[in-house]
């Protein structure tokens, strides 16, 4: 049987940074985790329609400190700051104490099509109006190699096309180094609840190589000469490991 790891887990320290950032005993260690999960669910059934990537937490004594990555972030802040302050209250309501300092800070997502979340999330919506998998799927690696990444995974799992015997069926296209740590690879998991049942979507994207030291963005595959500034890049870090 096959064993499986978290592609961001496994990456943690290397190319990867944590969720949250903060700091608690032993005792109020599952509280805080408990809360920090009550906060992430909580935003992403308030901001459904938002297109949120990731909602990163950060703690100061008693504030908390949210960064909310988004596709379309006037959904978020709403007219004249509207949407920000429901969005404080109802998580004061959430934690109970209306006095909570939370400060939410508000990030729009540039590369929609390189994000591994929003690209699972497109999946999942257009499975759940009945659109056929592999076209979904294609489309999906069609945008995201519009947006110049480097290599695209996705998996659907599930009672495909309404079958009664559920699958599993992949399609990569490009390179998707799973093994490699200074690969800067993005994941992410979403279902999508049919008439048939559910279906698990994974998407993996390979944005490029993180090489410690290196100032340089990693060269998109589809730009002009970049395989060759590549093979030059690679050439010299050879050379000087030497």
């Amino acid at each position: 049987m096959g064993q499986k790891i978290h592609p961001i887990g496994y990456r943690l320290g290397t190319t990867q940074e944590h969720r949250s950032q903060w700091y608690a005993d032993g005792n109020r260690y599952v509280d805080l985790l408990k809360e920090d999960n009550k906060i992430r669910e909580f935003v992403h059934k308030t901001l459904n329609n938002a297109g949120i990537s990731m909602v990163r937490i950060e703690r100061k004594a008693d504030q908390i400190d949210l960064e909310v990555r988004t596709a379309r972030p006037g959904v978020v802040v709403g007219r004249g700051g509207t949407g920000i302050e429901s969005l404080r209250t109802g998580l004061q309501q959430l934690l109970g104490n209306s006095n909570r300092k939370i400060r939410i800070n508000v990030v729009e997502v540039t590369r929609v099509d390189a994000d591994a979340t929003l690209i699972a999330e497109y999946i999942t919506q257009q499975l759940e109006r009945r659109v056929s998998f592999r076209r979904v799927v294609r489309q999906a690696i069609q945008r995201a190699q519009k947006a110049g990444v480097e290599g695209i995974k996705i998996q659907v799992s599930g009672r495909l096309n309404g079958a009664e015997i559920a699958r599993s069926e992949w399609v990569r296209e490009g390179r998707v180094p799973l093994h490699t740590l200074r690969a800067d690879i993005d994941y992410s998991y979403r279902t999508a609840q049919t008439i048939y049942g559910i279906l698990g979507v994974k998407v993996w994207i390979f944005k490029g190589e993180i090489i410690p030291g290196q100032q340089e963005k990693p060269v998109p595959a589809n730009a002009p000469g970049g395989k060759r500034r590549r093979r030059r890049q690679q050439f010299e870090d050879r050379s000087g490991d030497r």
